[in-house]
Formats: C-alpha cells, structure tokens, sequence
C-alpha cells in the first residue's frame, strides 16, 4: 500500500526529464521521467530504499534522507515543505476509516471585526479543507454569484468539484481545482482532512482523486472570474494565515482596471452585512 510521501516521490520523479538535470536519456522506458537509479544516485541511496519508501514500506526516512531526495528531485522552497510535511503524516497513523470530531466552524471576534474592517473588501474567512466560514458583503457579489454560497454550509471545493456552475464561472477552472485538492493536505487535522477526502472523493469521483494524488504544488497567480453581470474579472489574493485556528484570511483584490471598475459597481447596492457562517 502506498503512502502520501511514496506517492509525491514517484510522481515527482515521473515529472522531470532527466535532460533538466544534465542526465542522459536512456531510451524508451515503461514510464516517463527519472529512473529510480537516477534519483538514488544523486540522493546518495540504494535504489532498493528508495524502492521501500516510494512504496510505503519504510515510513520513517531521516531528515538527512528527506533533504537529499529534495535536492536529487531539484525541489524549489514550495515543494520541500510540501515533502516535510507528508514525511510527518507518512510516518504517523492516521485514522481515517472514523470521521473524526467536526471542524470548529466558529470565527473568533477579533477575527470577526477585522473582517468587518476590510468592507467593502472581497473578502472571507475559510480553512483549508474549503468551508467558508465568514465573508463581507462583497465577497458575497462577487464569489456568491456563481452558486457557492447557495449551501447552507458553503465549501469552495466541494463546490469546484461537484457544482457544474464552477467550470464556467473559474475559467481557469483545472488550476482551481488543483489548489483546492493540494490544500486540502494541509487541513486543520490530518485524521479531518482524510474524512473530508474520502467522503468528497465518493461524489467528485477520479477527476478529483487524480488531481489530490499529483501533489502539484499550485503556482497561485491571478484569480479570474467569468462573472455573470458582465466582464471577466481577475482578481490577486493576500492570504493571512490564522495558525492557531487552523482558518484563513484571504483579501481578493482586482487585478486591472477593469475588474476594479467592475467589482466597485457590483458594490454599488443596498446596504448589506458581514456575515458569519458558524
């Protein structure tokens, strides 16, 4: 049986033409990518450990091990946390055959009132398994017009994945999807964060699944909106990360004149409030 940290390796390794790395092509291969005899050179190993890790059968790699199979994989910043990260929930036992107690679903009050600030902001409180937990006014007008709040507990990527709406309103909708399947390895529980998987996976079938095994690290770059009142809007997004409540504040801001115009006229209504989704 496979495992997380196997999985990113492998998929990483497939991922790299060993010409980027100054290595010969050795022909035709069953898979595309470096060997495993390229990447356990350069890391310093044997190929048979690397084997045992790729395949879940050594959990416990050493951070000395980890660090070199970054550097034989060229890993940037990004990706070296990422493959920290799933050594950590690799090597502990998750349970994730028992749903897990639910995600705290409350926004503190400082939260709250900084929130209430950022108005007439596009801007809303989540975590990383995509529950929305609180938003302003605007996010509402901008976000909510495409059917992600419709939900009585909205989340952002059960909505990606299983919402027909979302493909039209994210035209860029693959790379949505990849960053919402990424974070959700990062969610507020590891035990959480593999029920939410698991359970998102039965409705959202392999499209969704394919895209939580790649292990893409997401290049997050401008967010673009095929609003239905008129213009495409792209949008940047400044994330403050709330670490001791496992959530997200995230401030969506136009890109170009365009969307600014655009966002301030969805504004330009009847009074509206901050609201709170606990």
């Amino acid at each position: 049986m496979g495992t997380p940290l196997g999985d990113f390796l492998r998929a990483k390794r497939d991922s790299i033409q060993p010409a980027s790395l100054g290595l010969p092509d050795h022909g035709r291969r069953r898979s595309p990518g470096l060997r495993r005899a390229d990447v356990a050179v350069r890391a310093g190993i044997s190929v048979e450990y690397l084997t045992r890790i790729e395949q879940g059968r050594d959990r416990h790699p050493s951070p000395a091990v980890v660090n070199a199979l970054a550097d034989a994989l060229s890993l940037d910043p990004a990706e070296r946390n990422h493959l920290r990260y799933l050594t950590k929930i690799t090597g502990g036992e998750c349970a994730a055959h028992a749903r897990p107690a639910p995600v705290s679903r409350s926004v503190r009050p400082a939260v709250l009132e900084t929130l209430r600030l950022l108005e007439p902001a596009v801007a809303a409180v989540t975590n990383r398994l995509g529950d929305v937990l609180a938003h302003t006014p605007g996010y509402a007008a901008v976000l909510g017009a495409g059917g992600l709040l419709d939900a009585e507990e909205p989340n952002l990527t059960r909505y990606v994945f299983t919402d027909p709406r979302a493909r039209e309103f994210f035209p860029d909708w693959g790379h949505v999807a990849d960053e919402q399947a990424f974070d959700l390895w990062l969610g507020p529980s590891v035990e959480t964060a593999a029920w939410f998987t698991s359970d998102l996976a039965a409705a959202a079938g392999p499209e969704f699944t394919r895209r939580l095994n790649r292990h893409l690290v997401p290049d997050r770059g401008a967010l673009r909106i095929a609003h239905p009142s008129g213009p495409l809007l792209r949008l940047t997004r400044e994330t403050l990360e709330l670490s001791d409540d496992a959530q997200q504040l995230t401030v969506l801001l136009p890109a170009d004149e365009t969307t600014a115009t655009a966002v301030a006229q969805l504004l330009d209504g009847p009074p509206r409030h901050l609201k709170a989704l606990a």
